[in-house]
């Protein structure tokens, strides 16, 4: 086998791995590429390199050929096809009172399959609406439910950080994430500060989870008795990013001290 280069085919797209053969391709070049599904328009997200024992154990698809201007074309023409039936299965679905959110229409590239992608609270019988759509544009159609998560992937947006949001950026696979993460984080616990565009808990609760946990075996717990130089009191509040914690004193004032000032009185 050649060598393997990275491609992907959304902008928050996962990136697969294809056999450059002799092609020279470098980070950002549009390429036409072999697929389960028949040829698609992708770009190059990781430079070609040698093919390891991993790549070795499957068959790879190849890069067919660099994208030319009817590529580019054809690409247009599919875009404006997928708008069009997003706003034809729009009025459709609500002609059929159908209780579906149609967010995302996709077409292949060769334009023979229309993908609707939608979100439902429970099942839908979509099958008169497949029918409508087969009269209306005489391609396949393909309905698919997703969960709420990857609607926010899919259609993008910036969080409250100020940045696009991780998983439209670069989570390829959800994990789990649960309200502990905040809580080892010392996070506000109200779910409109916590919550991602989905409305679920957001992915970066868990890329600090370990290191907390980690750095926080030093500290003593919460109500814990310490001994300071302003004198005896309990532990309040950590601050682990800067290694400090808050006591409250017996004579009710707060004061913030570093971790290493301290004593831990044994047994309390």
């Amino acid at each position: 086998m050649g060598k393997v280069v990275g491609v992907k085919f959304k902008t928050s797209g996962k990136i697969y791995d294809f056999d450059c053969g002799a092609f020279v391709l470098n980070c950002g070049d549009h390429v036409i590429v072999e697929t389960e599904n028949g040829l698609a328009f992708g770009i190059v997200s990781v430079s070609p390199g040698s093919s390891d024992k991993k790549h070795m154990e499957k068959q790879l698809k190849k890069v067919f050929r660099l994208a030319t201007d009817k590529d580019f074309l054809k690409k247009e023409q599919n875009t404006d096809t997928e708008k069009n039936a997003h706003a034809f299965c729009l009025k459709t679905i609500e002609d059929l009172r159908l209780k579906m959110n149609l967010f995302s229409v996709e077409s292949s590239f060769d334009s023979s399959k229309l993908t609707f992608f939608f979100t439902s609270d429970g099942r839908v019988d979509f099958r008169q609406l497949v029918k409508t759509l087969v009269q209306e544009f005489g391609k396949r159609i393909e309905m698919r439910q997703v969960g709420i998560r990857n609607q926010a992937k899919m259609c993008g947006g910036i969080g409250r950080c100020g940045r696009e949001i991780c998983c439209s950026a670069f989570i390829d696979k959800f994990d789990p994430v649960s309200i502990r993460m905040a809580k080892e984080q010392s996070l506000s616990l109200n779910p409109t500060k916590i919550s991602g565009q989905c409305g679920r808990l957001m992915c970066c609760l868990k890329f600090e989870y370990e290191t907390y946990k980690s750095l926080k075996k030093k500290f003593p717990k919460i109500g814990k008795k310490v001994d300071t130089s302003e004198g005896k009191g309990k532990v309040t509040r950590h601050n682990v990013s800067c290694n400090r914690l808050v006591v409250r004193l017996e004579n009710g004032t707060e004061l913030e001290i570093g971790l290493d000032d301290i004593v831990i009185e044994e047994g309390l």
